[in-house]
């Protein structure tokens, strides 16, 4: 039974923090608005014992309540908890209530929710207090001054708004907040439900541009007590298939409160090193991936020999010296090996010959001996061990043998107690042969989980493949913004945040779905539009200069904002002149005596154009008409001052690697490689991009978003900036002439 709970408060000052909170957890809680002015709100317990003050009331609900995380987290998110509840205090105070909201909001630009990665009683006493002030607040959230807090504020009351709307409307719809507020989550809530059979119900659902919030169930899981483990192979860098696993194990370890093991399956020394070992940390922190200790397979090679060994001498194992193809024609029809008839002491001494390496070691692999006619064919004996005499990059040329990894994930994931391992759906139909090896082993069984793997259109995720590009020069290297790789997409100006929105919209489905790129670069887009500032450029090749005749003798200077609606991206200084620069195609498309509006400075009639025997316009002449109306146009063009303080860009846009949607399984990709996939663009920018940094995301006005990969070094030198997707770009070959 729930416990019951009693709390007593001022009739003009309702808790509101501690309602919500009760609310969203689903606890049992009596109100009594009956305490005298000046006093302290009272929580009774069930037993009778008393807790007064509305944050250790709010602390007490989030540690005794189901929802995971909460309140119980690890000691430094705790404390960050913590820290905003003696902050939620500020928007209470008339005078600290908008340098409040302009301090979260810049937090907020960042962070999908105010302490990792799920919701915390941080977000619902910040949430509370900002509802609590009512019409100032509301007046603030229409004005869309603050939109990371308002993006914020919304997703939380579209994703609880059945338990919030009826808080809203009891406590504060007197103040403003009520109808309007609840019927504008309304309006911004988008939400899916799935089912999945198996493994617990799924319920996802997308509020704006906030991260989803789903419900999976891992099955016989227990809080506190679930341990998962991320084990990529360190043959490459982390690509946006590996993101979907790291992101929900992370998610399970959250939820039950469990641990997260980073683990680097280093079992094949030909494709690993530590350069990938490096680089997949690396990729992981960029991930925000929380785990508890990272560790090796190598670091249990000498357990797992003892461990076939043991296997050898129970009979579950044998030495076998067939020739590879042979081996694999005999697996697909049933045959069993002339050497699965060996005896304990022949299998004992070859393997003690494949231990050392010897020439007739080379010869053999060590196989389970589990079931040759099962129509499951990876239970038709797999190999556990094979010879290799490759140095390991982490060992060196201790080990001459190497276990597979249907031998080295059961074993490992049992010795460091994972209670539950993820495996993507293409591992299916070896689930039972990891179960069997487990059982062989004599350990406890260990819970698989399943979910879909990522395909995405024109891509490869062949680590092997993705190699192949590398190693022949066809990208600049594995952070290349052409690849999927972590690195490369964030290269490409991809916010992680969007990334870890688009893994968990899919959530743990079974489903496979190939999917557009459109998607992710679209949530990408709603992140980054709100917040990128404004900057202006214009292509240098056949550039057309416009003579304003009545423009200004001496060029002025005016500071105006890097972005009209969002105050906190800055200001920058915007020079105009007699003499002004616009892109080709702009003056292409205008007509003599047409009023044209000049953005961020008025009309002007453009009066001449000159133009070239090839049809191109090489100069124009107009007037100022700033009493004109900018309704009244139909350009409205971007243009640059004529001065010495420009500086030189190289726009830079990619296209996919191959021409081919979807490969099959017989299809070489080296046959669809995409011959062109790199187009750069020469251009002018405004002086205010001297400032840029490396990372830094910018919109171009009418030419899209871009991040800078080069920032200023020397003017002879231009600033590199790559072109980011939108969501409107799905065709493929964009650059072929």
């Amino acid at each position: 039974m729930k416990e019951e709970l009693k709390l007593s408060f001022q009739a003009d000052a309702p808790p509101l923090a501690v309602i919500v909170a009760a609310k969203l957890a689903g606890l049992p809680l009596s109100t009594e608005p009956s305490l005298p002015s000046g006093s302290t709100p009272t929580l009774v317990l069930s037993d009778g014992g008393k807790l007064r003050g509305l944050y250790v009331i709010l602390r007490h609900i989030g540690r005794i309540v189901k929802i995971p995380n909460l309140y119980n987290r690890d000691a430094f998110e705790s404390s960050q908890i913590d820290e905003w509840l003696e902050y939620a205090p500020v928007f209470a105070s008339g005078s600290e209530f908008e340098g409040a909201c302009v301090y979260v909001d810049g937090y907020l630009l960042h962070h999908t929710f105010l302490v990792g990665h799920s919701l915390s009683i941080a977000d619902i006493a910040i949430w509370s207090a900002l509802a609590g002030t009512g019409q100032r607040w509301q007046s603030l959230r229409n004005s869309k001054k603050y939109q990371n807090l308002v993006r914020w504020f919304n997703s939380i009351h579209a994703e609880y708004d059945a338990a919030l709307n009826e808080v809203t409307a009891m406590y504060i719809g007197k103040k403003g907040l009520g109808t309007q507020a609840v019927s504008k989550a309304q309006d911004q809530r988008v939400s899916t439900s799935h089912s999945s059979r198996g493994n617990g119900a799924v319920t996802e659902k997308a509020v704006g541009g906030s991260r989803p919030v789903f419900e999976v169930h891992l099955p016989d899981a227990q809080v506190g007590k679930v341990r998962v483990r991320f084990a990529p192979e360190p043959s490459g860098y982390l690509h946006i298939g590996h993101s979907k696993a790291a992101l929900l194990n992370q998610y399970f370890a959250e939820r039950y409160e469990g641990k997260l093991i980073v683990r680097f399956d280093d079992t094949n020394p030909d494709k690993e090193s530590s350069e990938f070992v490096d680089n997949l940390l690396k990729d992981i922190e960029t991930l925000g991936i929380k785990y508890e200790a990272v560790t090796y397979t190598s670091d249990y090679f000498p357990k797992m020999i003892e461990m076939a060994e043991k296997m050898i001498r129970e009979g579950k194992a044998y030495v076998d010296d067939t020739p590879r193809e042979k081996m694999q024609q005999e697996r697909m029809d049933g045959i069993e090996s002339n050497c699965r008839s060996n005896s304990v002491e022949e299998n004992l001494t070859l393997w003690r010959e494949m231990i050392v390496g010897s020439e007739r070691g080379l010869m053999c692999c060590l196989r389970g001996k589990l079931n040759m006619q099962d129509p499951n064919k990876s239970l038709r004996d797999p190999v556990y061990y094979r010879c290799n005499l490759t140095p390991h990059h982490k060992i060196g040329a201790k080990y001459k043998i190497y276990p597979t990894y249907d031998f080295a994930c059961p074993f490992v994931d049992a010795v460091e107690g994972i209670t539950h391992a993820l495996r993507s759906s293409e591992y299916h139909d070896r689930n039972d042969q990891y179960h069997w090896i487990q059982k062989d082993m004599g350990f406890q069984k260990v819970h698989l989980f399943e979910f879909s793997r990522v395909n995405l259109v024109y891509t490869l995720l062949s680590k092997r493949k993705l190699l192949w590009f590398v190693q022949n020069g066809k990208v600049d290297g594995w952070d290349d913004p052409r690849f999927p790789t972590v690195q490369g997409i964030v290269r490409r100006g991809l916010k992680i945040e969007a990334l870890i929105q688009f893994m968990l919209e899919q959530g743990a489905s079974k489903n496979l779905n190939l999917m557009e790129w459109d998607k992710l670069w679209a949530i990408n887009k709603k992140i980054i539009d709100p917040v990128c500032p404004r900057h202006t450029a214009v292509v240098s090749e056949r550039r057309v200069l416009l003579t304003l005749i009545n423009g200004p003798e001496d060029l002025f200077v005016r500071i105006i904002p890097k972005h009209k609606k969002y105050e906190a991206a800055g200001e920058k200084a915007t020079t105009y002149t007699k003499k002004i620069w616009l892109d080709q195609d702009d003056a292409q498309s205008i007509s003599a005596n047409e009023e044209v509006t000049l953005m961020d400075w008025g009309n002007a009639i453009i009066k001449e154009i000159e133009k070239d025997q090839e049809g191109y316009v090489t100069q124009l002449i107009g007037v100022l008409n700033l009493e004109g109306s900018v309704k009244t146009t139909k350009l409205k063009l971007t243009w640059l001052p004529d001065t010495n303080e420009l500086v030189t860009l190289s726009l830079v846009d990619f296209d996919y690697l191959i021409t081919k949607k979807k490969l099959e399984e017989d299809e070489d990709f080296v046959d669809v490689v995409n011959p062109c996939t790199k187009k750069e663009t020469a251009a002018l920018g405004d002086s205010n991009m001297r400032n840029l940094k490396c990372g830094d995301i910018i919109q171009l006005e009418r030419k899209g978003y871009f991040r800078c990969d080069v920032p200023l070094v020397r003017p002879s030198k231009p600033i590199v900036l790559f072109a980011i997707p939108d969501g409107k770009q799905t065709t493929v070959m964009k650059f072929r002439s």
